[in-house]
């Protein structure tokens, strides 16, 4: 069984965690210590960033930290030799997120391929479109790794629907129609859509990213889905203390208790 139903199957009655940090930075061989770490830590999932020199759904932490990453050296290959050195010592879902002129210039049936190999579960493409992820869905499918499509407030629930019928795994609900980046709160309009998804009753478990990074955020995401997902402000945190996964996860949590 994937690592991700496994994950979303065994915890029904549980609010999930997922971060993200960009491979490669602030240091390039930190990697496999960042992951061994987090999930040491308590946290359920973890989002590999795949540095790219245009990341386009990404605020400026993110961007920036891609942007060393990429000057650090890291690449895609790189990443799946790092990862493919701890699999057997991790448990939780990986993901890898990235944007697809990375995995088209991989080679689509081979990254899938290797994904495996290197104990991936799943990966977020947030510029593929839907068309084409029908295309790839059969590959990825051949190796068990699951595409996670992206949901915002400007999706239309016919679109939301379809998502739905042909995805696996979880929904990635993005909080807002921007880019990347904490949020002090969520407002109205943010609430509205949530308990709008909420009342769609979907087959997919959801869970919540972009702008949480406090109590009220964290526990707005967790009332509404199935978890949440926080990538600029551990992206920062790491940064801060220089790579180390353990002092950067001191103060997330301290963040999120206030």
């Amino acid at each position: 069984m994937n690592k991700i139903n496994k994950l979303f199957a065994e915890n029904k009655d549980r609010k999930l965690l997922s971060l993200y940090f960009c491979a490669g930075c602030p240091k390039l061989d930190e990697t496999g210590n960042v992951i061994k770490t987090l999930e040491r830590r308590g946290i359920d999932m973890i989002e590999v960033g795949v540095p790219f020199s245009d990341p386009m759904a990404d605020g400026p932490v993110i961007q920036e930290a891609a942007t060393q990453a990429l000057k650090n050296g890291m690449n895609l290959k790189l990443l799946f030799s790092q990862l493919k050195a701890i699999k057997d010592e991790v448990s939780i879902p990986l993901i890898l997120m990235g944007y697809l002129n990375v995995m088209m210039k991989y080679g689509f049936e081979e990254f899938f391929k290797t994904c495996a190999e290197c104990g991936v579960s799943g990966a977020i493409i947030p510029d593929l479109p839907f068309a084409d992820y029908l295309e790839l869905k059969p590959i990825a499918d051949k190796y068990d790794i699951r595409i996670i499509m992206l949901i915002t407030p400007e999706t239309s629930e016919e679109r939301i629907r379809f998502i739905d019928d042909n995805t696996d795994g979880f929904i990635y609900m993005v909080s807002s129609a921007s880019t990347t980046g904490a949020q002090q709160s969520f407002d109205e309009a943010k609430q509205e859509y949530f308990q709008r998804i909420n009342g769609m009753n979907l087959r997919n478990p959801r869970m919540i990213g972009f702008g949480i990074s406090n109590k009220q955020t964290l526990e707005s995401s967790q009332q509404n889905a199935a978890g949440a997902i926080i990538g600029s402000k551990f992206v920062q945190l790491l940064s801060e203390a220089d790579g180390n996964a353990d002092k950067a996860i001191d103060k997330l949590y301290e963040a999120l208790n206030h």
